[in-house]
């Protein structure tokens, strides 16, 4: 992490002919259960890592926000009003940047000056460990160090979802912005996103770990189906409306929704409403498992979070399937799911840490004969949230 920083420090003077005032740090994070149910009013169960995005900034004098990342250095300085809520082309990472500034307008903030930022993330573009939410969370505590602001964490989770939703325009849900907000080190949260009440939890693994599984075939959640599927779960909500009282699909049980199942108009409606429903049932029983340090049946609900995914939500595909497939079938894996939207990025796999080489051996070279190249393999671990790190030089 130092050399990260030190690094950036010295981009940050090439750039701006002076050293940056202070140090970010907002995680990237994965999904142990609770899959495509955050925007459903279900419960989700993340934890962030510690890959992330790294930041060094400084206030300016004038109104102006220069940004800089050497992960694009192709797309140079972007450089804006920090008042101006023009959109910038759709490619441009600054887009998130205004979109979070935005919404915190939006709250009553108001920003008076500009600032200079240079950042470096080492979470792999479109993996599904939610690279675009941490770089928002990172934003959010920029402003709130740079311009003083006395704001409550959930403000800047909240803000970091509405740049998402109404500045990029990808409808999901608070799941993200959460885990990297209020993220603890060894600790997962169990978020109810109606409700948004939430516990930590401790992740005792004992002698297993948790693998990421990288597909590395990208995938960008505006131009895939994942709004379909909001849409989808939105109509089956408005359609069972007319039989029970219900906002989100997150309050039925499963045995409510099988008595009214049949009401739905389609079986793609009956499929996508089945997933949302059992995900959430399936990610209480996880927790509980957890807590009682019953890895086996933690796992065991881990493959039908994917079996469901796959077959009721139709957002894995041959790569995410690959992996978790193969994963599933190697002595000393518990369990193995997709995480994050889906359509590619990355999947999980609880493994016994003296299987962890034969994993990556046989899932590689089963992916590479299947898909035809590599993926890759990271060991997680479980970090703290979106933080000011400290002062450049302390």
């Amino acid at each position: 992490m130092t050399e990260t920083y030190e690094e950036l420090i010295h981009v940050f003077k090439n750039q701006f002919h002076h050293e940056p005032t202070d140090k970010f740090f907002s995680p990237g994070r994965i999904n142990l259960i609770g899959e495509h149910t955050d925007y459903n009013g279900g419960h989700v169960f993340p934890a962030s890592i510690t890959l992330g995005t790294y930041g060094v900034a400084s206030q300016r004098a004038d109104s102006l926000v220069k940004l800089y990342s050497t992960n694009f250095p192709d797309e140079g300085m972007i450089s804006f009003d920090v008042n101006d809520e023009e959109k910038l082309p759709r490619a441009s990472w600054g887009n998130f940047v205004k979109g979070v500034l935005q919404a915190l307008r939006g709250y009553g903030n108001r920003f008076e000056h500009g600032f200079e930022l240079v950042i470096n993330g080492n979470i792999p573009n479109g993996s599904g460990l939610s690279s675009s939410s941490s770089l928002e969370l990172l934003i959010g505590v920029v402003a709130q160090k740079l311009y003083n602001l006395k704001i409550p964490r959930l403000q800047l989770v909240a803000s970091g979802q509405r740049a998402e939703n109404d500045f990029v325009g990808v409808n999901t849900g608070i799941m993200d912005q959460f885990a990297i907000g209020f993220g603890e080190a060894d600790q997962a949260i169990y978020l109810d996103t109606n409700t948004m009440i939430y516990e930590m939890v401790p992740i005792y693994l004992s002698d297993f770990v948790v693998v990421i599984m990288n597909t590395n075939k990208r995938r960008e959640l505006a131009d895939s189906k994942y709004n379909e599927r909001v849409r989808e779960t939105q109509e089956a909500v408005y359609q069972l409306q007319k039989y029970t009282s219900i906002q989100y699909l997150g309050e039925l049980d499963a045995k409510t929704f099988n008595k009214y199942a049949d009401k739905l108009e389609s079986n793609i409606l009956v499929k996508r409403a089945r997933h949302a429903v059992y995900e959430n049932e399936r990610t209480k029983i996880a927790v509980e498992a957890l807590k009682s340090n019953d890895l086996a049946s933690f796992g065991k609900l881990m493959n039908e979070s994917h079996q469901s995914l796959k077959d009721d939500y139709a957002v894995t595909g041959i790569e995410l399937d690959t992996l978790v497939e193969t994963a599933q079938t190697i002595d000393g894996v518990l369990g193995a799911r997709m995480t994050g939207a889906g359509f590619g990025g990355c999947a999980i796999a609880l493994v016994h840490q003296d299987n962890v080489d034969d994993l990556e051996a046989v899932v590689g070279a089963k992916y590479e004969s299947i898909v035809g190249y590599n993926p890759s393999f990271y060991v997680a671990n479980v970090g703290d949230g979106a933080h000011w790190v400290g002062k450049v030089g302390e």
